[in-house]
């Protein structure tokens, strides 16, 4: 069996600050309370006996810091691997823009089927095809090593709802549970007697 876990970064925004939609081409830190994030995932992974055996992340540090927190909790000293295809995606027009201003520019309805069913809103540059396809071809990778092999990867929102096509049963997945991340939650899909299957999604440590 194969596990893959799917863990979204912790919080940029601290109390008070004024959030905006971060995308791929803005890279912010770590605020103390995603750092918290971080390590709770840390002493999850730890608790439930899912200690990764290959880490990777994105090339922004949000997801880098959150993936080195996290496995320091958990005790062990894995390298970190950056990939491109885990970079969050780019929000066009609305990148670091406050939320408000976004959904003046594209409705609110524009957001919510964003939210429940990936349709990507005018202007954003988001290739679902193209995301689908990492999510595929990484999760090929990964189980044909066949070696009882736990994986985290650690990536953004945007990108980490197209993860769930492995399955082949999007649809259903769809019905079961929100695509959306929450910061600092994660998701636990396995892959067994030939198909990969959610185990869990959006769970927050």
């Amino acid at each position: 069996m194969t596990t893959l876990i799917i863990a979204r970064h912790g919080n940029t925004f601290d109390k008070g600050d004024i959030v905006t939609r971060v995308g791929g081409r803005t890279d912010l830190p770590l605020v103390e309370k995603g750092r918290e994030q971080a390590k709770a995932i840390g002493r999850y992974l730890q608790k439930n006996r899912l200690i990764p055996d290959v880490v990777y992340s994105s090339n922004l540090q949000r997801t880098y810091d959150t993936a080195k927190i996290a496995i320091q909790e958990s005790g062990v000293t894995n390298p970190i691997f950056q990939l491109d295809i885990f970079n969050e995606i780019d929000y066009g027009p609305d990148e670091n823009k406050p939320e408000e201003e976004v959904v003046a520019r594209i409705g609110k309805e524009a957001i919510d089927a964003w939210d429940k069913d990936a349709i990507v809103p005018d202007g954003w540059k988001v290739d679902p095809e193209q995301l689908i396809k990492y999510w595929h071809d990484f999760a090929d990778q990964i189980k044909a090593h066949d070696d009882n092999e736990t994986v985290l990867v650690v990536t953004s929102n945007g990108t980490a709802r197209f993860a769930p096509y492995i399955t082949e049963k999007y649809e259903d997945f769809i019905k079961t549970y929100t695509l959306k991340l929450s910061t600092g939650a994660i998701g636990i899909l396995e892959f067994s007697e030939g198909v990969w299957q959610v185990k869990a999604w959006n769970i927050r440590p």
